[in-house]
């Protein structure tokens, strides 16, 4: 089957390999905005895939990833990035030619090297990176709504096809997300700071405070460690793929910390009340409420 002269939405079939609440929430929002006309479910478990049914997230499922892609004029990978690319292996004489094929990871210079390589020249690879989610997991959590006005990275490469990036485009607008291009690398350095490092000092905040304190925590430290209770598999994944770019921003971190430590210990008020007013401005200027 070749499914070259793709690029007009709805498609008339899209596989999504992974159906927890990423790859759940895609199906819910494709179906509720007409985007696809049939969605395939793709699992390693039988009970996820009977709950994504049972939802109506999906409208066929399988175990077989090759069975699962056979079909698909787009692809969806939302596994963990740990085991994408043994997917792409698995499922490479199996998709059509001329698929188009993207995922929802959070890292892209690793994975985009190593996709393109096993894809080859029949199936058109376009990364993309919706930044939405939760610290929960489970098709049960899954929400059609959940890429509405988010940001969602494209992640074009000097081999991607130009066709086929502008149908990933026009994929994520259509699920309402904004769209930004950006080279893997750039992305990686970016979502280090923005995401992966928020991850990695939620969970050190934990760690490092003892079950008494543990005992009297309010709504600052669940929401400044929200995120903590995201997949740790998936997460370890995460800062092993981007491990130099986490180390740049993790060394960052430390040296603020050396900073406002140095403030702190010299009693320094004029510059403690500064640092934080600066902290302060800033993230009132981009975050909104």
């Amino acid at each position: 089957m070749a499914v070259a002269g793709i690029g007009v939405i709805p498609f008339r079939s899209v596989a999504i390999a992974g159906v927890g609440l990423l790859g759940g929430s895609l199906g819910l929002a494709m179906k509720q905005r007409g985007a696809a006309r049939r969605v395939i479910g793709i699992g390693h478990r039988q009970s996820s895939l009977d709950k994504a049914l049972a939802l109506g997230a999906i409208d066929e499922a399988t175990l077989d990833i090759r069975e699962g892609v056979a079909e698909a004029e787009l692809t969806i990978l939302a596994t963990p990035v740990g085991v994408m690319a043994d997917l792409v292996k698995t499922a490479k004489e199996s998709f059509p030619r001329g698929a188009i094929l993207t995922d929802v990871g959070s890292t892209k210079a690793e994975l985009a090297r190593t996709i393109e390589e096993l894809a080859g020249d029949s199936v058109h690879y376009v990364g993309s990176h919706p930044m939405a989610g939760s610290e929960k997991h489970g098709v049960e959590q899954a929400d059609a709504g959940l890429f509405d006005n988010a940001l969602c990275f494209i992640t074009p490469t000097s081999h991607t096809q130009p066709n086929a990036l502008a149908v990933v485009t026009e994929f994520w607008q259509a699920l309402g997300a904004h769209v930004r291009i950006s080279a893997p690398p750039e992305h990686d350095r970016l979502v280090a700071q923005a995401s992966h490092l928020p991850h990695v000092v939620a969970a050190m905040l934990v760690n490092v405070t003892t079950p008494d304190a543990m005992a009297c925590i309010g709504k600052g430290f669940r929401d400044t460690t929200r995120v903590a209770s995201g997949n740790p598999r998936m997460w370890a994944d995460v800062c092993l793929q981007n491990r130099d770019r986490i180390l740049e921003a993790l060394r960052s971190f430390s040296h603020e910390i050396r900073t406002v430590s140095d403030i702190i210990d010299r009693k320094a008020e004029a510059e403690l009340l500064a640092w934080l007013e600066a902290a302060k401005a800033v993230r009132d200027h981009h975050v909104q409420a």
